[in-house]
């Protein structure tokens, strides 16, 4: 497909535009109209790589539902703990996982389950970094890519280090099987149940952002950790008089 075939926003011709209109603010409660801010990862470092090119095609899905988007490249990203947190990659990556609302993840299958590139991008974003938790309460959407069969190894475990980044999963996944016959020479994903299933999950995930944006702290509030932060307090006035 040449680029005199694409719509404005670099959209596929097959794509019915007036069937996937914008999220509705109002029905989802709120009034706060900013973009959407979305993170993309993918893990893969292959020059033809199946999982970035989905992420691609997410993004444009995105962008057209009216989210700000992101990719992260984890080219030269180094191995945890190869190096401090000051490299200028771990610095991005953390700063844009701190920037957005919410984050598709997309990954390859391999050996039954996610790649390292894929894991080492999640292994570098804390769980806590101060008293922040900088993951916990964003939505997440999670894809996967397969050179075989379809499978749903991947999608599972990255539920998973989604549920142990403390975030909002959203219900909807997607799992492209073959992935090297779903794409053209181009790069852009061909029509098929495959690519609808892609945008269904977009389209969820930005429903999803909407509706947690502004709750996600009370959302996440949880007893055990108000009982913990409240024996702290305890712990701390009691030292304060014994001095």
């Amino acid at each position: 497909m040449n680029k005199s075939e694409q719509s404005p926003l670099d959209l596929p011709t097959y794509l019915d535009a007036g069937l996937l209109p914008t999220p509705v603010h109002e029905v989802l409660g709120t009034s706060d109209m900013h973009p959407p801010r979305i993170l993309l990862l993918y893990g893969s470092l292959r020059p033809q790589s199946f999982s970035r090119k989905l992420a691609l095609e997410a993004e444009r899905i995105l962008q057209h539902l009216g989210a700000e988007t992101r990719v992260f490249d984890p080219h030269d990203l180094p191995m945890l703990d190869s190096v401090d947190k000051t490299h200028p990659k771990v610095g991005q990556l953390c700063e844009w996982s701190q920037w957005s609302e919410g984050q598709v993840w997309v990954s390859p299958e391999r050996h039954g389950t996610i790649t390292g590139v894929f894991k080492n991008q999640i292994d570098w974003l804390p769980l806590e970094d101060g008293s922040v938790r900088p993951t916990q309460g964003k939505t997440l959407a999670v894809m996967q890519v397969n050179g075989g069969s379809q499978s749903f190894n991947v999608v599972n475990s990255l539920r998973v280090l989604g549920r142990w980044m403390r975030m909002v999963t959203i219900p909807n996944q997607s799992s492209v099987a073959k992935a090297w016959q779903e794409f053209g020479d181009d790069g852009r994903m061909k029509p098929s149940a495959y690519y609808d299933r892609m945008v269904d999950v977009m389209e969820e995930l930005m429903k999803f952002t909407l509706l947690v944006r502004g709750r996600s702290d009370y959302l996440v509030d949880r007893y055990s950790e108000r009982k913990g932060a409240e024996e702290a307090r305890h712990i701390s006035r009691a030292a304060a008089v014994a001095e």
